[in-house]
């Protein structure tokens, strides 16, 4: 390290700086305030802006620290202050390339879906009911896991397996940061146990898939009500008398593209359109995000195309209480605790890789 840190990295956060005075200053402009998508997308870069500033203004002082602490080694005549500016060094030296690295990171452009709700599907694969048992078990695990992080979750659409579980179920999670923490889970999730509906005690393998869809902001898509056929129907299967017998459930089909989406989870026909408005508004903007992530995936182990629905991501053992993620080569002996919503652990190792991925591709 040199004396005076790393002088470039300072430059490109003050070259930054007066873009993010500029933004200050047009969010507080009321006739930026009067128009709503430019302060929805003013509001978003002071959002990204705000921790490469803040973090620049820390690694500031840290050098500024550092100079006068050498300047007291130097000049200073008294030894115990001389000795306790020569440990304010070693420790500066010791945090100053971590602080480096964070700032590096932050100047990498982020994937500006990471901030959004997300939008979650999962599936049933092979393996008959145990498959659907198991994406049962997955929903019950993502469900904890977004209880713990303060996060909301609302089913969309269901189809229950015939031995429990399900062959489908459909969900938003709405939260600070969502997509960026639960796009590691997209793809094929293995499972190896001995299914309840096996007599004879043998081990098999079945699967689920998870897709995970940054959820389309009001912004992001131009929907035209003359390209939706809106069906209403009776909503069928679990949710009491109420549910079964009113014309509340809602079918939408995009014309154009023919994509259909349906909610039947409320009672209320309206919350239900807005529900299925939702997601077909996600579905459209992912088509466009599709080619993003498709792009991405062919470079970095951590992603997982949408499109590639056979990529195995995790496969969770149950006779050896082994979770292995086969992307980075993680694996945890504490399956029961990850089936109760404790993923923290590999979704920050994912992280950890990704950034190390994002680093290589800016250099």
């Amino acid at each position: 390290m040199s004396d005076i840190g790393n002088m470039t990295l300072l430059e490109r956060v003050s070259g930054l700086k007066s873009k993010f005075e500029d933004i200050q200053k047009k969010l507080a402009d009321p006739e930026v305030m009067g128009d709503m998508k430019k302060y929805v997308q003013l509001n978003k870069d002071y959002k990204e802006l705000e921790p490469i500033i803040a973090a620049g203004e820390k690694y500031q002082k840290m050098i500024e620290n550092y100079e006068s602490s050498k300047d007291i080694v130097v000049n200073e005549k008294d030894e115990e202050l001389k000795e306790m500016a020569k440990e304010e060094m070693a420790l500066l030296e010791e945090q100053m390339p971590a602080m480096e690295q964070e700032i590096k990171l932050l100047l990498v452009p982020a994937d500006p879906e990471d901030g959004k709700n997300a939008i979650m599907e999962i599936r049933g694969g092979t393996g008959g009911d145990e498959a659907a048992i198991f994406a049962g078990d997955l929903f019950r695990m993502y469900s904890k896991y977004i209880e713990k992080k303060g996060w909301k979750l609302e089913v969309t659409s269901t189809a229950e397996g015939t031995a429990g579980g399900y062959k489908e179920v459909i969900f938003t999670v709405s939260g600070t940061g969502v997509y960026g923490l639960l796009k590691y889970e997209s793809g094929v999730h293995r499972v190896q146990r001995v299914p309840q509906t096996e007599t004879q005690g043998r081990l098999h393998t079945s699967a689920a898939s998870v897709v995970v869809l940054p959820e389309a902001g009001e912004f992001d898509v131009d929907l035209n009500e003359k390209d939706i056929r809106k069906d209403i129907f009776c909503a069928s299967g679990p949710g009491g008398q109420g549910v079964n017998t009113t014309y509340s459930a809602i079918r939408l089909t995009h014309i154009p593209t023919g994509i259909v989406v349906q909610c039947q989870d409320e009672r209320n026909q309206l919350k239900n359109y807005e529900k299925a408005l939702n997601e077909l508004r996600t579905r459209l903007y992912n088509m466009e995000y599709q080619k993003y992530l498709d792009n991405l995936s062919s470079k970095r182990k951590t992603m997982v195309s949408t499109g590639d629905r056979s990529a195995k991501i995790r496969t969770y053992n149950y006779p050896q209480s082994r979770v292995t993620d086969h992307r980075i080569n993680w694996s945890t002996h504490n399956l029961p605790v990850f089936m109760d919503g404790e993923i923290q652990e590999v979704i920050d190792q994912l992280q950890i890789a990704e950034n190390a991925e994002r680093l290589k591709e800016a250099e």
